[in-house]
Parts: C-alpha cells; sequence; structure tokens
C-alpha cells in the first residue's frame, strides 16, 4: 500500500503545502488506507469513503481547528481523524484504551464536538458561531457536515430555522448520498433526488426559502470544484449551505454496489472488498433476530401488531416485518420523538404498537416516552435493542440508562428477559392486551440458545424466578447479565447462594423480596446498567419500604462514562463478568 504523501501528513498545516497533483494522490492514499485498516478491525467503512474529496477538501480551505469543523454523524470521520495527527493511532480506533470511533473533544482540538448519535452539528456550530460573534472573532469559520438521513430529523430542522434568521457565520454542508445506515426515506428525501434530476430550479427550494445562500448540488468528488467552492464560500458572510453529491463507499466496487452491508462489514479482503465469511454455524440467533422473526409470528395471528423504527430497519431486524407486513410496519427515518408520538396515536386507535428503538436512541424521546405515552396510559410496548455494553461503538451507544429512566416513570412497566425465550414470551404476554406501556430490553448480540422457537406461554407480569435455592446469600439479577450470575454460581457450586431472577424491574415482586429479606443473610443485586437509579438502587428502596434490614451489595456499571472495548471487556472493567462474580460470591462464602 502506498502511503507516501499520507505519511508526511502530521496535521493539516501539512496538507496545505501540497499542490494540486498530490492532493489527487492523498485521496487515494488516504481511501485506500482506511479500506486496509478496517478490513483488519473492522468498524464503520463506507460513510468515510465517501466525503475522502470533501475531508481533504475542508482542510485544505480552512484553518482548523481554529476554524470549527463537526462532522454529523462521526461515522464518516475516518480521513479527518488521520489527516488531523491520529494516523499513526488510527489501527487502535474502537480498541479499548484506544481512539473513539466518533470525533470526540478530549482526544483532539480538532474535534470540536463530540457526535455519536445523528442531527447535532447544525444545533452545535450554530451556538459555536454565535459565540464567536460575542467574543468579536467574527472571521472565524464554523462547519457542519451532515447527511441526507441526518438533516431529516427535527432537531436539525429546528436549528436550520434558527441560523435562517441569524447572520451567524455557518456553512451546513448536505452529504447527499441517499443513505444513512439504511436507505434515507421520507418527503425530504424525494425532494432531495429532485434536485439531482434537475426538476427544481435552485433559487427555489427549502433552503433558499430558510434564508440560506444555497448551493449545489455539486459532486463531492470533484476535489478541484469542491476547493474551488469552499474557497468562494468562505468569503461570504452569515448562513451558507452547500449540497453535495457522494458515493457512500466510494473506491470500493462492492461497498458502492451494496451500501447497507457496507456500512460496517466487519473484516473483509481489502484488495477485493470481498467479506470474510463468519463462523456461523451451530451459533444461537441474534436478539434481534429473536425480535424480528416473533414479531412476524405474533403479527400473522393479530391483525392489529404494528411495527415502528427510526432508521434501523436492518440494524433493528424490523426488516423483517417490513418484508412480511409492508403496511404495518413503518421506517419513519432519524426520528425518535416522532416515532414514539406515532406509536401512541395508533395506540389511541386500538392498534398494538412495537416501537423498536435502541437503548441510547431512546434517550433522546424521552418526554415523548413520559407526555404522550406514559401520562395517558397507552400500551405501547418500547422494544429496547442494544441494552447494556455494545461494544467498540463505546460511550455514546451504551444503553445502560434505561432501567434508570424508564422505572421512574408512573405507569410504565420494565422488562429484562434472560434470554431468547422469554424475550418472546414477554412480547406475546404484552401483546395480549395491556393497559399501559411496556419496555423489553435486551442486548446486542447472539443469544445462548440454539432452539429458541419454542410455543409461546403467557408470562406473570410482576413476577420474580427462583433460579437456585441456597441458604445464606440471595443474588438478584435482571437481564441477560444473569447468564454470568448462573455460570459463576455454577462454577462455585455453594449450597450458600440462592439465584433469583426479576423479568420485571417494575412492578417489583415485593412477595419475592419479603421472603429474601426475611430468609437471607446477604442480599447482592447484580445489572448490566447504571447502578444510580438502577435495579440495585429501586430493590434497596422496596427492602427499606418493606422494613427489611437485610445488607445489601449493588453490583453495576459505576457513575462514570464508559468508553469503547469489547463486550467482555467492560464486564471485566465493572466487575460482571463471570470470574469476577465468581470472586465477588467467594467473599460472602467467607463471611
Amino acid at each position: 500500500m502506498n502511503t507516501s504523501i499520507l505519511k508526511k501528513i502530521a496535521s493539516p498545516s501539512d496538507l496545505k503545502k501540497l499542490d494540486f497533483i498530490q492532493l489527487l494522490e492523498l485521496a487515494k492514499e488516504l481511501r485506500q488506507y482506511i479500506i486496509e485498516i478496517v478490513s483488519q478491525k473492522e468498524g464503520h467503512l463506507g460513510a468515510s469513503l465517501g466525503v475522502i474529496e470533501l475531508t481533504i477538501a475542508l482542510h485544505y480551505v480552512f484553518n482548523t481547528p481554529g476554524d470549527q469543523l463537526v462532522w454529523d454523524v462521526g461515522h464518516q470521520a475516518y480521513g479527518h481523524k488521520i489527516l488531523t495527527g491520529r494516523r499513526e493511532v488510527f489501527p487502535s480506533n474502537r480498541d479499548w484504551e484506544g481512539i473513539s470511533g466518533f470525533p470526540k473533544r478530549s482526544e483532539s482540538e480538532y474535534d470540536a464536538f463530540g457526535v455519536g448519535h445523528s442531527s447535532t452539528s447544525i444545533s452545535a456550530v450554530l451556538g459555536m458561531a454565535v459565540a464567536s460573534q460575542l467574543k468579536g472573532a467574527f472571521e472565524r469559520q464554523h462547519i457542519a457536515v451532515i447527511g441526507d438521513a441526518s438533516i431529516a430529523s427535527g432537531m436539525a430542522f429546528e436549528a436550520l430555522n434558527h441560523a435562517g434568521v441569524t447572520d451567524a457565520n455557518v456553512l451546513i454542508i448536505l452529504n447527499d448520498n441517499a443513505i444513512g445506515i439504511d436507505p434515507s426515506v421520507g418527503a425530504l428525501k424525494e425532494y432531495l433526488t429532485s434536485f439531482k434530476g434537475g426538476q427544481l430550479h435552485k433559487e427555489n427550494n427549502i433552503f433558499k426559502a430558510l434564508n440560506f445562500d444555497y448551493t449545489g448540488p455539486v459532486d463531492g468528488h470533484d476535489l478541484e470544484g469542491l476547493i474551488k467552492e469552499l474557497q468562494r464560500l468562505r468569503k461570504i458572510k452569515g448562513p451558507k449551505f452547500l449540497h453535495i453529491l457522494t458515493t457512500k463507499g466510494k473506491g470500493l466496487a462492492l461497498a458502492e454496489e451494496n451500501q447497507v452491508k457496507y456500512h460496517a462489514p466487519g473484516k473483509f479482503d481489502p484488495e477485493t472488498g470481498k467479506i470474510y465469511p463468519k463462523e456461523e454455524e451451530g451459533l444461537p440467533p441474534k436478539f434481534q433476530d429473536v425480535f424480528g422473526h416473533t414479531l412476524v409470528e405474533l403479527a400473522k395471528t393479530n391483525d392489529t401488531i404494528i411495527g415502528v423504527t427510526p432508521a434501523m430497519p436492518s440494524g433493528s431486524s424490523m426488516k423483517f416485518m417490513m418484508e412480511a407486513f409492508p403496511k404495518r410496519a413503518f421506517d419513519v427515518g432519524i426520528a425518535e420523538q416522532h416515532a414514539v408520538t406515532f406509536s401512541a396515536g395508533m395506540a389511541t386507535q386500538g392498534m398494538t404498537v412495537f416501537c423498536n428503538i435502541y437503548s441510547s436512541f431512546m434517550q433522546r424521546a424521552y418526554d415523548q416516552v413520559i407526555h404522550d405515552v406514559a401520562l395517558q396510559e397507552l400500551p405501547v410496548i418500547f422494544c429496547l435493542d442494544r441494552a447494556g455494553f455494545v461494544g467498540e461503538d463505546g460511550a455514546t451507544h451504551h444503553g445502560l440508562y434505561d432501567i434508570a429512566y424508564m422505572n421512574c416513570i408512573p405507569n410504565m412497566i420494565v422488562s429484562a428477559p434472560l434470554n431468547e425465550v422469554e424475550l418472546r414470551n414477554i412480547m406475546y404476554t404484552a401483546q395480549l392486551g395491556l393497559q399501559q406501556p411496556i419496555s423489553i430490553r435486551y442486548p446486542r448480540g447472539r443469544g445462548f440458545m440454539n432452539s429458541w422457537q419454542f410455543p409461546f406461554q403467557k408470562i406473570e407480569i410482576g413476577k420474580a424466578v427462583c433460579l437456585r435455592k441456597g441458604n445464606k446469600v440471595a443474588v438478584l439479577t435482571t437481564g441477560t447479565i444473569g447468564n454470568n450470575a448462573i455460570e459463576a454460581l455454577n462454577e462455585l457450586n455453594s449450597d450458600k447462594f440462592s439465584h433469583y431472577h426479576f423479568p420485571f424491574v417494575k412492578p417489583i415482586d415485593e412477595n419475592a423480596l419479603i421472603k429474601i429479606g426475611n430468609n437471607y443473610q446477604h442480599v447482592i443485586t447484580i445489572e448490566e446498567g447504571a447502578i444510580n437509579g438502577g435495579f440495585g438502587s429501586l430493590i434497596l428502596t422496596c427492602l427499606q419500604k418493606l422494613k427489611l434490614h437485610v445488607p445489601l451489595e449493588i453490583l453495576g456499571v459505576p457513575d462514570v462514562f464508559i468508553e469503547q472495548g469489547t463486550v467482555t471487556q467492560l464486564h471485566q472493567v465493572c466487575g460482571l463478568d463471570i470470574k469476577s462474580l465468581k470472586q465477588k460470591f467467594q467473599e460472602f462464602i467467607r463471611l
């Protein structure tokens, strides 16, 4: 791999010393370097390949980090990281104690804003631009690079609406490739497509109407054209909008042809792009697929069932419902707030709505969960995928807070199945008819059981299950982390430990807690979520309410943000892996 020019780039100042022919060569080398590293280490590929020319042009024209550059979302920022002093450490991307897979303020002065979730860039750069005006820095530039999927989000529109009535020095670059993780959806996508076909005159468009100086659409892979246009726009004051057309996965033929698969393809041949097959024979299914197939199974016998997802039909496996029942499954785009209230609206009409949102993305719709669903006692079924640690995507994506933020909402049932079979049965129970909303959390990745499609069984809501009987210490778990406790207790093989699994955090099984409080010398709670406000906190509160004074130790995720790493590594960091739990249990044997 030729990286003769790339190796000389330690910062954007080195970039500015190159002539145009060298810049073209740099684009080839940068694209190939990303392909080479991601092919071995995995990560997000297609988005970064699509903005190589734009990345070079931005750092060539603007004076970063003085000029503020915000990427939305960080999936597309690998080239930016490499050109801003992180080339040598880029192989550690997404590793434990390596660099983050997303721009991160604490990592580099060139990362003006942390961006792991979408649609935040325009608000951020507008805030930066207004602050610069107040400080007298009128020449400073503020650039947001946002995709066509992200700009359809409500927050992005709120920011555009505000920016258009200011004289703030902002440049919004729309990276239009017609795809986010899955293909973009909605009326705005169709509107942008009409630009490409020349059906709309550029003087009569929504961005001009919002008072932006609009340019485009232009070829996002024409490096010379991009540089000239950015140099022109740099001299113009006030809010500006540049619409560029790019190809996600540019430079790797298979990535261009299959953009969904190559968003984050895993390991692949860097020469051909062919993805290496994973050894999946005989492995348990992914939890997302258990959800997806179960939803279709239930929908066949319950014609009120609806599926809703905000832009994640592949990641959540809602795609199975969309294929089987296209009129009863909806991808609403990157719009979690809308997804929740849309679901609430359908629930008022007697529909049984499964609203599937990643745990960390559900944080973006918290008011809607409270005001539009729980307050009105609407039985929306929230399926929270990626609950717990998600691994290499790190702190922006871990689903560690949903137990705490759902637990405190009146009328909300909070559930956390132990395995695939229990997930299916809770879904089945929920669609039989509830008078209130329910959240069901389950993790990223594979389950524990090869055989899981058993006949459905109704579950008693709020009932704990005794999995193991002992005489001294009660271990209380919720969710799939309970499987680590099962393994640790099996290895320990002591008659001193009972193990109670709580499929429901709320309502809590107070009858079980009365028995536990009266019959054990110690209680240990274990959860794959934040300790503050979580399952253990609720158990402590309930024991106090019931006047049961038994010593309690709470195990979970401490009150710090946990960075990226494998799920196994992160379990070890928080003492939730099998070995750590076994050691913890051994301490109680000696008491």
